[in-house]
């Protein structure tokens, strides 16, 4: 009797350990951790019970990146790959433009198919990767890896209740409201699977512009008059009504699976694809809200939540990037080989998220990288990484740095490198770090200004002024014929000799720059010009 149950407990282990798992993977449009209010640094707070009931079963993230707009943060998903790898760096069809993703990208759905052909892959929702001109285009779902794609292909809806949807690349006119249809489709596709284990992409355009009054039955903000006026009045409003009208049709999705019997073998992947806008943000500095690569522009909600979570109801303080949610997919369905299908010439830059989920490791990266560019370059455009403490950004056009202690300032209001001498060694060392990793990740060595001792940065700090300075560089009397170096951010050289007291640097660009005592290449000081 003891042998046999023996042999039976370690069959249901084994069953339990293969038991079929799906993975939904929820996106919303346009939406930072604002109006969450179990995220620390809400501001406002909207009743979204399907939402934060997979907190119980989950894990939330408090340090989650995405990329500043939708197009980049989708393609970093799909592909695993940051923008500068792929091309996708900004909007698909947008001002300024933005590169289209590869249809030959390894994707999340190309390595499911390899793994397990039974599991089910469907994009339901917007895809926002490609132009939906030539038509041939509306094919790229498919041959990213899909056996089904139905939504708006475009990015935003001109309206809700009147939208062009594309279904495998057939388009028809709906007039249902375009979030109720997201899940309708949802179902009707996972209704045909026949109860195969599925991956499913569901994509909401909302809380995304135009802002509007959804159905009545959808949310309980009954004071709305719904006009144009009281909308362009009030956005956050509606706003708010849209997010709940949301979160009303994720618990209609949420329900019927339980009906399938399926939301128990169901892990649900929530985030959203970048910060609130400026009509909806809630920060005083609202150029530092979506399309900028400041910390409201890119830190969003992220959940994950169902079997899969060891140990649920729990917070992370983990580093985490939309990137690691290609890793997570697939060792969440059993690929754990799946770095085997990467090509050694596309590399990805995802980390799996198992190990937190697992209980097993409380980080998996120390820092976190996002991006914003565009092809015809603008002033937003740059790059940025953080670690558990301070972030560091860099602009390229024109080339400057920002540097911010998150944990003391987390809506970076003080740049550090506007006042170097109050810089501590944290600081500095702090600096040096992002900006070593920085280089190495994008494989430019010149990417930050030559890195500074603390002792080197106190040594000049006292010979060298004004700092910032505007028009002139000044030296104390024993170092006026020594030989300088003078350079900017990208480490071009600006000046270079024995009479930099008698350059006129009036008309030189503003931000970062390095002096160097040339004859002691290891005595560089960080300059700010105004």
């Amino acid at each position: 009797m003891k042998k046999t149950l023996t042999i039976l407990s370690l069959f249901l282990l084994v069953l339990h350990a293969n038991a079929q798992r799906n993975v939904i993977l929820i996106i919303a449009d346009d939406l930072g951790t604002d109006y969450f209010g179990f995220y620390e640094d809400h501001q406002d707070t909207v009743d979204l019970p399907n939402i934060r009931g997979l907190l119980q079963k989950g894990i939330r993230f408090k340090n989650a990146m995405a990329n500043p707009v939708c197009s980049a943060t989708r393609s970093t998903i799909l592909t695993g790959r940051y923008g500068f790898r792929t091309g996708v760096g900004n909007i698909v069809g947008g001002t300024g433009g933005s590169g289209t993703l590869d249809t030959a990208e390894k994707s999340i759905p190309k390595l499911l198919k390899t793994f397990n052909p039974n599991i089910a892959k469907a994009n339901i929702g917007k895809w926002h990767l490609n132009n939906p001109m030539p038509t041939a285009n509306l094919q790229a779902p498919l041959k990213l890896g899909y056996d089904h794609y139905e939504g708006p292909f475009i990015g935003q809806l001109t309206s809700y209740t009147n939208w062009t949807k594309y279904t495998n690349g057939i388009s028809s006119t709906v007039t249902t409201y375009a979030t109720t249809e997201n899940v309708n489709n949802a179902l009707s596709w996972l209704q045909a699977q026949n109860g195969k284990p599925f991956f499913m992409w569901l994509a909401f355009n909302a809380p995304h512009a135009p802002y509007h009054l959804p159905p009545a039955n959808l949310h309980t903000y009954t004071n709305l008059s719904g006009t144009t006026q009281d909308i362009n009045q009030n956005p956050k409003k509606y706003f708010k009504a849209m997010l709940q009208a949301m979160d009303t049709e994720i618990g209609r999705f949420m329900d019927s699976l339980k009906a399938r019997n399926q939301y128990d073998s169901t892990d649900f992947i929530f985030i959203g694809d970048n910060g609130n806008t400026q009509q909806t943000a809630q920060i005083a500095n609202l150029n530092k809200a979506k399309g900028t690569i400041y910390e409201y522009g890119v830190h969003v909600p992220f959940i994950i939540s169902g079997p899969s979570v060891v140990n649920p109801n729990r917070t992370s303080d983990a580093l985490v990037n939309v990137a690691d949610i290609f890793a997570t997919v697939q060792e969440l369905f059993g690929n754990l080989n799946w770095q085997a299908q990467i090509p050694a010439n596309k590399p990805v830059d995802t980390k799996s998220l198992l190990p937190i989920i697992k209980d097993q490791a409380t980080s998996i990266r120390p820092w976190a990288f996002c991006e914003n560019f565009k092809t015809t370059p603008d002033s937003l455009d740059g790059k940025a990484m953080r670690n558990a403490e301070y972030k560091l950004i860099r602009f390229s056009s024109p080339a400057k740095e920002e540097f911010y202690n998150l944990v003391t300032d987390p809506l970076e209001n003080t740049n550090l490198l506007l006042n170097l001498s109050a810089m501590t060694s944290t600081d500095i060392s702090n600096y040096n770090y992002l900006c070593d990793e920085m280089a190495t990740l994008l494989g430019n060595t010149s990417f930050c200004t030559t890195h500074v001792s603390i002792d080197n940065q106190t040594f000049l700090s006292k010979i060298v002024y004004p700092n910032p300075f505007s028009t002139h560089i000044y030296l104390s009397p024993e170092m006026e014929n020594e030989y300088f170096e003078l350079r900017n951010s990208l480490g071009q050289i600006i000046y270079e000799g024995k009479e930099i007291q008698k350059q006129d640097f009036s008309l030189l660009s503003k931000g970062l720059y390095t002096l160097r005592k040339v004859n002691l290449p290891q005595q560089v000081l960080k300059l700010i010009k105004n």
